[in-house]
């Protein structure tokens, strides 16, 4: 009987040892659902973002398709010999293909040096009004080669709209080439629909707009109304930007040095843009954008190598350039000193 008391704690101790099981069972059964819905959560967002990988990859070979060359008429590229390999030179140009637009004339034209052991570029703007005279070739304003090409080509030759379209573009890279002293593989061209398009889809681009710009022009539809100052510009008021020149005044006047300048800018703006977070959630429709406004003379792979090369490329990575010159009515004429850096800064990246 003495002992009994004794016996007594262990087994009320064993009932404290299974009552604190319970409250232990009960935060077990508490914490899973949790764990559940936060692996649920992440196993929907990977099947999201391999859905977004499914999109863009469908998407990307349609836009590589609509901007590159007929595989009947273009000549794969040995990997050894391609973009990925080796560093190349492209023209860009820009042109007004709107209904009211400006015709065939290149209102933009840029030199790229590409290089693929250091991603990075060198890019130059080059005047729309320059005189440019190289061999085999009359002077003439460098915004103009394109559009001789083009006519020659459709006009006397009697060539189908594809084949002088590569005929203009054959002369740009040919000309620029010679006044670079470089070798130009490919030229690609955008309209100025397709510029504005890939600033709406990227929900526009932040610029510092440096003067009070209006102009209006109702043959062509031009209508330019912005105020000075830092702010984010929608895809018409970008090519607005870049395209102003003067006020229907006279006053504020803007050369083309300074359109070159402000073309740099909102590239700059665009490419950052696109590579960051908020950029990478609206590919699909920046996609869209360039696959429909934008042509090149390359292979449908060496687009995809090139895209694979420098996906990552930001305006950190790209030396922009300007040839600077004197305006003479009709022309600007380039400074020796000018071209001369051009030249050498072109010739460094495709040496890289």
């Amino acid at each position: 009987m003495s002992q009994q008391p004794n016996s007594l704690p262990p087994r009320s101790s064993a009932r404290k040892s299974s009552s604190a099981a319970k409250p232990g069972k009960e935060k077990k059964k508490k914490r899973n659902p949790l764990l559940k819905a936060f692996f649920f959560l992440l196993f929907g967002l990977l099947l999201t973002a391999a859905a977004l990988i499914v999109v863009v990859a469908l998407k990307t070979s349609d836009a590589i398709d609509t901007i590159a060359l007929p595989e009947t008429e273009a000549t794969p590229v040995p990997v050894t010999e391609s973009v990925k390999q080796k560093p190349v030179a492209f023209v860009l140009m820009g042109i007004d293909s709107r209904d009211h637009g400006g015709g065939l004339n290149t209102d933009v034209m840029m030199v790229a040096a590409f290089n693929p052991n250091t991603k990075k570029a060198t890019v130059v703007t080059i005047p729309r009004d320059t005189y440019v005279e190289v061999e085999n070739y009359r002077g003439r304003k460098a915004n103009r080669f394109y559009a001789d090409g083009y006519v020659v080509a459709s006009r006397d030759k009697g060539m189908s709209k594809e084949a002088a379209d590569l005929e203009g573009k054959k002369m740009v890279k040919e000309v620029m080439g010679k006044l670079f002293d470089i070798d130009i593989k490919y030229a690609s061209m955008i309209n100025f629909q397709g510029f504005s398009d890939v600033v709406d889809a990227l929900g526009g681009v932040e610029v510092n707009v440096d003067m009070r710009m209006k102009y209006r022009d109702t043959r062509d539809g031009t209508n330019i109304d912005l105020q000075p100052g830092f702010q984010e510009l929608d895809g018409k008021e970008a090519l607005d930007f870049v395209r102003y020149r003067k006020s229907n005044d006279g006053k504020n006047m803007s050369s083309d040095f300074d359109r070159n300048r402000r073309q740099a800018e909102v590239m700059s703006a665009i490419l950052d843009k696109l590579v960051s977070m908020g950029g990478i959630t609206k590919i699909t429709s920046v996609i869209d954008a360039v696959g429909k406004n934008i042509s090149a003379d390359m292979h449908r792979q060496e687009i995809t190598r090139m895209l694979e090369t420098y996906y990552t490329i930001r305006s950190s990575d790209i030396e922009f350039l300007s040839l600077d010159g004197v305006w003479k009515s009709p022309n600007v004429y380039v400074d020796e000193a000018s071209l001369a850096k051009a030249k050498a800064a072109l010739q460094a990246k495709m040496a890289e």
